[in-house]
């Protein structure tokens, strides 16, 4: 799916998809909108600023992971593979990535466009010889790769912890999908947040600066100028939940009071206390992790965490089918 960039006024240019998960989501109950769309721009530049903030563990930890694990991921991965990057960002862990595999080519994916080619001409000016193939897109699906590296041995590269996004459901949906995009015989390098205190988890999901709130307020604003939405944004307010029994993290908008609002002249309503689910970070031990690989194709063949265990950096790959046992 393309994400076009649209002005104010330009409503009837939104990605139909967009409008009809916010259209749903305002109809259904409970209340709830898929995470992917916080992703515009605006979005993306608040995500890599929650990055570096210091309630925000996982960037720097799995960071500091590949940065000290070069070496055995290199020898497990072995040079020369087309790096796959799934929803590449800012690409701010690719460099320790590719210095440590070798890459014949690197093939970034993401949703929001502009985003996606700043931080591929970055790299590119880091690893001048290295191919650089951006596709925009939305990687939940399988992608057609381009032809140059279609018979090349591949790595997909997932960081970050946004498996964690989705119900375990979509991510065995998701991790299939990739399967299919890079084929048998390919490796998928993927981070996954552990378990731990909620005295840890739930400030780095509602930090002291507010960066987090700004970034799930955002959507308001999105659905406002891309939508015609006339959301009041000063009525939400964010909160971060831990739902121990799915263990994960929710994010909500809160409705700070009795609001009417119109999403393309189509007229909603919330009272005050009801919420918008924006987003889930779901949290894995090593068995669970290992447990969703191997249901979404892929046979996990080395783990590198960090000495806090805090967050796990798994290997990965799509073997040949055998028969049971």
């Amino acid at each position: 799916m393309l994400k076009p960039e649209i002005e104010d006024g330009q409503a009837s240019l939104a990605d139909p998809q967009f409008r009809a998960d916010v259209l749903n989501g305002f109809t259904d109950r409970p209340r709830a909108i898929p995470a992917r769309w916080f992703y515009d721009r605006r979005g993306s530049e608040l995500f890599e600023a929650i990055t570096e903030l210091p309630e925000y563990y996982p960037t720097r930890t799995e960071t500091a992971i590949l940065a000290a694990e070069g070496g055995a991921i290199g020898s497990a991965v072995g040079r020369g593979r087309a790096v796959i990057e799934f929803g590449s960002g800012s690409s701010t862990k690719t460099p320790l990535l590719l210095r440590a595999v070798a890459p014949s080519a690197y093939v970034p994916i993401d949703i929001s466009g502009d985003f996606l080619r700043e931080s591929a001409g970055s790299l590119a000016a880091q690893f001048p010889e290295l191919p650089a193939l951006p596709i925009e897109g939305d990687f939940l699906k399988p992608i057609a790769l381009p032809a140059s590296v279609s018979a090349l041995p591949k790595l997909g590269f997932f960081p970050g912890s946004t498996i964690g996004n989705m119900a375990p459901a979509a991510s065995v949906d998701l991790l299939r999908a990739m399967r299919a995009s890079l084929g048998q015989g390919a490796m998928l390098l993927i981070g996954m947040d552990w378990v731990k205190s909620p005295e840890i988890l739930v400030p780095a999901y509602d930090d002291a600066q507010g960066i987090t709130a700004a970034f799930n307020l955002n959507l308001i604003e999105r659905i406002n100028r891309e939508l015609a939405g006339t959301l009041p944004i000063d009525a939400f307010a964010h909160e971060a939940r831990w739902n121990d029994a799915r263990a994960r993290i929710e994010m909500h908008l809160v409705a700070g009071r009795d609001i009417c609002f119109e999403i393309e002249g189509r007229p909603f309503e919330m009272a005050a206390g009801e919420t918008i689910h924006t987003e889930n970070s779901h949290k894995y031990g090593p068995r669970d992790a290992r447990l969703l690989l191997r249901a979404g194709g892929w046979t996990p063949i080395a783990e590198w965490t960090d000495p806090d265990a805090l967050f796990g950096v798994i290997l990965a790959e799509a073997q040949a089918p055998r028969p049971a046992p």
